[in-house]
């Protein structure tokens, strides 16, 4: 079921407004980077490396700080394993997935229309 803005603002007023959390943690989830690295982690657990590659363009330090801002508002898990070389392993938290749920088919709706919309059809 669709919900409206004003349906939002009416049962959270305060919501969207300079220094509210939504706003923060819009920025954090809706980055060209956060939105990149929530995608590719919607298909499953991917260790540094393949989501470097499935991230095409991310600086190593760009990851690792977008990762690290992901995990601390809860949408994803690192797991290290005790191992010489590390394995580090990342996942979607059910928080995250849910997001995800949410999210591809705007992902879609984007792959969809963004050619046209910048007038190359």
């Amino acid at each position: 079921m669709a919900v409206s803005y004003a349906q939002i603002r009416e049962s959270t007023p305060l919501v969207f407004e300079q220094g509210c959390s939504t706003r923060v943690i819009l920025d954090h989830v809706m980055s060209k980077w956060g939105v990149l690295v929530l995608s590719s982690l919607s298909d499953g657990t991917l260790r540094w490396g393949e989501l470097r590659r499935e991230v095409d363009g991310i600086s190593e330090k760009m990851l690792a700080s977008t990762l690290r801002t992901l995990a601390d508002d809860g949408l994803v898990h690192r797991e290290s394993f005790p191992t010489v070389p590390p394995h580090v392993e990342y996942s979607l938290t059910p928080r995250g997935r849910d997001l995800m749920e949410r999210m591809l088919p705007l992902m879609a709706w984007i792959a969809d229309h963004a050619d046209g919309m910048l007038g190359r059809n």
